[in-house]
C-alpha cells in the first residue's frame, strides 16, 4: 500500500486489497472470494464477523458501555471474569488470578516473565528449540525461530534447550533437560522460569508429547522453576480443548492467552496466574490498553462456544479428517517430509522453502489462504476457523492436496525470489 513501511510482510504473501468477510470466506474490492485457512494467525478461531459476536458489539456501542477506562473497573469487565470463571476455570477446577496486560501477546509474555523474576528472585528464562514468544524485545530473545534478529538484541537472560523431538524420536530432551539444570558443572544456573508453546506454531508445528509435558511439569515444580505456557495461538480450542495443555492433565504456574481469546479479532491480552504469585504492586506493570473493554464484551460471547462440548466434538472430528485428508500426501509427493497436527492445527512439511511457498502462492491464486512456517519456512501451515462449514473444509483441504500433487518447481529466477 501507498507509504506503507517496507515491514509488512502479509500483504506481499497475500497480494490483495480486502474489502469484506464472514465465516471462512475473505472477500477482495474485486469480489474475489477466498477460503481462509489462515485465520489471523490463530486470531479467528469463530471465523470472521460471526453473527452472535457482531451484534455483541452492536449492542455494546448502542447502550454507551465505556470502551476505555485504563485498568478501572467496569460492568463489562466483571461480567467477563464472572462468565470466564464459570466457563472455563471452574469446569476445569483451575484457580487462577486474571492480570489484563497490554492488548498483545508478547505483552503478555513481558509481563509473565517480569513476574516470574520477581516472584523467584532468579533471572534466567528458559526456553526451547523452534520456540516462538513475540517480536519485543525478553519475547524476542525466547524466539529460537527468530535467530537472525537475536544480533540486534540483548540475551535478556534466556537459556535454550531442545524441544521435545528436537534431537530425534530416539532422545529424550526431558533427561537432558533435567541433567543441564541439576548438573555440577552444567554451567547453567537455576531458571525463574520455564516458558514453552505445547505445540510450537510458528516453529513448525512441532508437539510436545503428553508424557514429555508431565515430566517437565514434575521437575519444575520440584525445583522451585515456574511454568509458563504461551497458549497464545494454541489456546481457545485450536488444538481440541480449550487450552492446549488440558491434553497432558498438567497446571501451569501462568498460561498465556491473547489473539482469539475476544472472539473477534479485537486486541486483548490475558495471564492466568495461580493467586500465590500476584505479588505485584498496584501499578507496577501497566499499560494504556488494558482490559479492552469492547473486545471484553465480544470475548463474552465467544465463552458461550464452551458451555456444552459440541464444538469440542466438532474440532475432533475435523481433526480425523484432516488426517485422513492429508495423511495420502505422504505416500503420493515425494516433496512432503512430514505431516503433523493436532485439533485444527496441521503442518505439512515440504521438502524445500521454495516449493513450501510456491504452494502457498499458488493456492491463493486458486482462493486458499494458508500461510508457511518453520525456522526455514518449509511448512504449509493450516488454521481453518474452528467454526468452518464441512464443504469449504474438505474444498479447502482438496485444493491443497491437488497443489501438492501437482506442483512443478520454477525456474531458477523464480526458486531464488520465492526462497526469500
Amino acid at each position: 500500500m501507498l507509504n506503507e513501511s517496507n515491514v509488512n510482510s502479509y500483504g506481499k504473501s497475500f497480494p490483495a486489497i480486502f474489502d469484506t468477510a464472514q465465516g471462512e470466506i475473505l472477500t477482495d474490492h474485486h469480489g474475489r472470494k477466498y477460503i481462509d485457512f489462515f485465520s489471523g494467525a490463530g486470531t479467528l478461531n469463530y471465523g470472521h464477523n460471526h453473527p452472535k459476536l457482531k451484534q455483541e458489539i452492536l449492542s455494546f456501542l448502542e447502550y454507551n458501555h465505556v470502551v476505555h477506562c485504563l485498568d478501572m473497573d467496569s460492568s463489562i469487565k466483571s461480567r467477563f471474569l464472572k462468565t470466564f470463571d464459570e466457563v472455563i476455570l471452574q469446569p476445569r477446577g483451575l484457580q487462577y488470578k486474571v492480570q489484563f496486560p497490554g492488548p498483545t501477546g508478547t505483552n503478555a509474555v513481558e509481563a509473565a516473565v517480569k513476574l516470574a523474576r520477581k516472584v523467584t528472585g532468579r533471572r534466567k528464562i528458559a526456553a526451547f528449540t523452534r520456540s516462538f514468544h513475540g517480536m519485543t524485545a525478553t519475547s524476542l530473545a525466547l524466539s529460537a525461530c527468530c535467530t537472525e534478529n537475536h544480533k540486534m538484541n540483548p540475551s535478556q537472560d534466556t537459556i535454550f534447550f531442545p524441544f521435545d523431538g528436537f534431537l530425534g524420536e530416539d532422545t529424550d530432551t526431558c533427561t537432558f533437560f533435567e541433567r543441564m539444570i541439576t548438573a555440577s558443572g552444567s554451567g547453567i544456573e537455576l531458571p525463574a522460569a520455564v516458558i514453552l508453546e505445547t505445540v510450537q506454531g510458528e516453529g513448525g508445528i512441532n508437539i510436545a508429547g503428553n508424557k514429555w509435558l508431565q515430566r517437565l511439569r514434575n521437575f519444575t515444580v520440584e525445583k522451585g522453576i515456574l511454568l509458563i505456557v504461551d497458549d497464545i495461538q494454541t489456546g481457545c480450542g485450536r488444538t481440541g480443548r480449550f487450552f492446549s495443555f488440558e491434553r497432558a492433565g498438567i497446571v501451569p504456574d501462568m498460561v498465556l492467552l491473547s489473539k482469539s481469546i475476544s472472539g473477534f479479532g479485537l486486541p486483548l491480552s490475558l495471564i492466568l496466574l495461580k493467586p500465590e504469585l500476584d505479588i505485584w504492586k498496584p501499578g507496577e506493570h501497566n499499560g494504556t490498553f488494558r482490559s479492552n473493554n469492547l473486545a471484553l464484551c465480544t470475548a463474552i460471547g465467544a465463552l458461550d462456544f464452551w458451555r456444552t462440548n459440541s464444538l469440542e466434538k466438532s474440532i475432533l472430528s475435523n481433526a480425523t479428517l484432516i488426517a485422513d485428508k492429508l495423511n495420502r500426501l505422504l505416500n503420493e509427493s515425494p516433496l512432503v517430509i512430514a505431516v503433523r497436527g493436532i485439533g485444527m492445527m496441521w503442518g505439512i512439511e515440504m521438502e524445500s522453502t521454495a516449493a513450501a511457498k510456491g504452494i502457498s502462492s499458488e493456492l491463493f491464486r486458486k482462493g486458499l489462504m494458508i500461510e508457511v512456517c518453520g525456522p526455514e519456512d518449509t511448512v504449509l501451515k493450516i488454521l481453518p476457523p474452528l467454526t468452518i462449514t464441512p464443504h469449504y473444509l474438505e474444498e479447502g483441504l482438496n485444493l491443497i492436496i491437488n497443489a501438492v500433487l501437482h506442483y512443478v518447481p520454477h525456474s531458477v529466477e523464480e526458486l531464488k525470489v520465492l526462497a526469500v
